[in-house]
């Protein structure tokens, strides 16, 4: 169980020194390393990696995935989202969806919203009960587990962002015709829940970031969102010191099948 983290005292903006413009001309360069990275974690064929963007409506994941992503070769990539389960999904364990999707060797796999929900937003909406949730955050944590040990990297980040400027952005949902599409009126809702879900998700980082510890990303600023998620992926990316594969030639091992009979003769 790791250390308390209490979201009321974490700023959802940009630490001061920070430049916003020096941050997005490093970001241009930050997609291009990762486009490379990516490259190179596919052709290698060893390590798979788990990127799972969990915040409140509007914290700007869909925007991450845009920002961080947009150099990256679609080939090598995937992204899931995680609603409401089906019927079919229902009628087996909550992870029973999740597991298909996790990345194979070589790939980059973003999950927009994801397991995590199975143990906030149902206990929000009183789906599931603690003790039930307890069983889970277990379940979780060995699921991730072995992730781990398969070579998947799961980074795992908190999209954090103030009621004030949520707000904005329902607001802005409602005057921009390029976004109405994205209000939802159960969108405000869910900002009256804000008291249950900011608790859910402190308990949530306290029983679940022993193998893969969860990342508090300010996020009222969207470019400060985006330059720290591809700053952490790449310098997680880099610690693998991943290399091309080399070419070799294939050599005959075994004799041919009829010589070794002749021989046996």
């Amino acid at each position: 169980m790791s250390k308390k983290i209490e979201l009321e005292k974490i700023s959802t903006r940009a630490p001061k020194g920070i430049d916003k413009d020096e941050s997005k001309l490093k970001l241009d360069e930050l997609n291009l390393e990762l486009k490379e990275l990516q490259n190179l974690m596919y052709a290698q064929g060893k390590y798979s990696l788990l990127v799972i963007l969990q915040g409140l409506d509007a914290s700007g994941k869909d925007g991450a995935v845009k920002g961080v992503f947009n150099e990256v070769n679609p080939l090598g990539m995937r992204v899931f989202s995680f609603k409401a389960p089906n019927e079919e999904e229902k009628a087996h364990d909550f992870l029973w969806r999740i597991h298909s999707k996790v990345p194979e060797k070589g790939m980059i796999h973003i999950f927009n919203r994801s397991h995590y929900e199975d143990v906030l937003a149902t206990r929000v909406l009183g789906i599931i009960d603690d003790k039930t949730a307890k069983e889970r955050f277990k379940q979780i944590n060995m699921f991730e587990k072995l992730l781990q040990s398969n070579d998947t990297i799961v980074l795992k980040f908190y999209l954090h962002i103030s009621e004030e400027e949520q707000a904005e952005r329902f607001k802005e949902r409602l005057e921009d015709p390029r976004k109405n599409w994205k209000y939802n009126p159960n969108d405000l809702k869910t900002s009256k829940d804000w008291p249950s879900y900011r608790k859910y998700y402190e308990e949530v980082f306290e029983e679940c970031s022993d193998e893969f510890p969860w990342q508090i990303v300010p996020s009222d600023q969207k470019w400060y969102k985006e330059f720290y998620i591809a700053n952490a992926i790449i310098d997680t990316l880099k610690e693998l010191k991943m290399k091309y594969p080399k070419y070799k030639e294939e050599q005959e091992t075994e004799e041919p099948e009829k010589e070794k009979k002749e021989k046996e003769k």
